[in-house]
């Protein structure tokens, strides 16, 4: 029988397993595979900021429920082809899973910059949308890592994209003033293409498991209920995150902050989120990554709780109480994006890796989706006060979940 080659890299070879300092070769995978998502991710935020307003400008543009569903076409699409593409990358290998998933991604991004009509826009936002990528990338940077260091790589990942959100904020009004919305997305559509050089001559080879490793069921998946676990959490993670942001930027207004001044908190807050994770590596090394995991879920939930405090309470909000709360947030989420696809990587069989990061970004998809639709209806039923108490609720029913996970050692 052919040997198989599942080591995780050539760097990696005649390395102390044990070890929690990365490799040249780690550091390189990581570093090109942490590039790609902030170039696609970058293009994606750049969006955010302007989509609502300008895609008014377009034939078709006065109903809000349109431009709505404009907008959340791309996490839909993204949704529906996450897993599949994932599978796809176990079968057939990462790297030309990756290179097409990012062709279509461009050709949606360019398909937007040329449409002259909201639905232009919206055929341009739900091919984006199939480019789904990110359990692919995210299962090669598992194979070209050990588990005594994913965690510090799926961290580099976080943070670029992180980092790539706050540098939109301040971005995407200086280029929608000059290229507008159009060139926005012609920009998405070159760094789309930047990302397939870097996977073409920057990322190591993958390990040659792919045509040889014996195939794995995706049943197989359903029975674990760890990666159950951690699906729902990142389901919750990001439906909480939407739906705050249904309401973080009017009261961050009510501080007496611009909407053009609001990146003075959130690249502030991003930033020195960063420092935190050097307690969580700490936490990895120790063999301390469940209690690391549940420590973020409960930052959160107190972020929740302290931004519904601040609701209900009737009193204009300081700029002070929400630069920390935001700060805290940010330390939580930074490390739930983080330890949780480590978990996901290093829980489900190799053969499956993919599918387990499919089903995982599939259900991260979903989150965003149904943040943004619930948190909106039910802010305006409930209030502002009743969106947190919603949230509060969400992310306390995530840690009782969670807590049963079992604990998982350093490698």
């Amino acid at each position: 029988m052919k040997k198989i080659n599942t080591s995780p890299s050539a760097g990696t070879q005649g390395t102390d397993k044990s070890s929690s300092t990365m490799t040249s070769q780690e550091r390189r995978s990581s570093g090109a595979l942490a590039l790609i998502f902030a170039l696609r991710m970058l293009g994606l935020f750049l969006v955010l900021p302007v989509f609502m307003l300008e895609a008014r400008k377009y034939p078709g543009g006065d109903d809000p429920a349109m431009i709505g569903l404009a907008m959340g076409l791309y996490g839909l699409t993204q949704a529906l082809f996450q897993l599949p593409i994932g599978l796809a990358s176990d079968r057939i290998g990462r790297k030309r899973v990756i290179v097409a998933g990012l062709l279509v991604f461009a050709a949606g991004s360019l398909i937007a910059a040329m449409a002259d009509s909201l639905t232009g826009l919206m055929a341009g936002r739900a091919i984006q949308g199939a480019g789904a990528v990110s359990a692919a990338v995210t299962a090669l940077l598992a194979d070209l890592t050990r588990d005594g260091v994913r965690t510090k790589a799926m961290a580099m990942v976080g943070g670029s994209i992180g980092l790539m959100f706050a540098l939109a904020l301040v971005l995407a009004p200086l280029l929608n003033a000059w290229i507008g919305l159009s060139g926005i997305f012609g920009l998405t559509c070159a760094l789309a293409l930047a990302g397939i050089a870097v996977v073409l001559w920057v990322v190591p080879p993958e390990p040659r498991q792919h045509a040889d490793a014996p195939k794995g069921k995706f049943s197989e998946l359903l029975g674990q209920s760890d990666l159950l676990r951690l699906n729902f959490g990142v389901f919750i993670l990001h439906t909480v995150q939407m739906s705050m942001w249904v309401a973080v930027p009017a009261m961050l207004v009510q501080a007496g902050l611009a909407k053009e001044q609001h990146w003075h908190i959130y690249l502030p807050a991003v930033l020195l989120s960063f420092l935190a994770m050097g307690l969580l590596f700490s936490m990895e090394r120790k063999g301390k990554l469940r209690k690391a995991l549940l420590g973020a879920i409960g930052l959160v939930l107190v972020v929740q709780i302290g931004l519904g405090m601040l609701a209900a309470s009737g009193t204009i909000p300081t700029v002070w109480c929400m630069a920390l709360l935001m700060f805290l947030f940010f330390c939580g989420f930074n490390a739930l994006e983080a330890t949780q696809p480590s978990l996901v990587s290093r829980m489900a069989p190799a053969p499956l890796r993919g599918a387990a990061l499919g089903a995982y970004n599939t259900l991260q998809s979903l989150g965003l989706f149904a943040g943004g639709a619930f948190g909106g209806a039910v802010a305006k039923f409930a209030g502002v006060p009743g969106l947190f108490i919603m949230t509060a609720v969400l992310v306390a029913l995530w840690l009782v979940v969670t807590w049963p996970l079992r604990p998982v050692g350093r490698h």
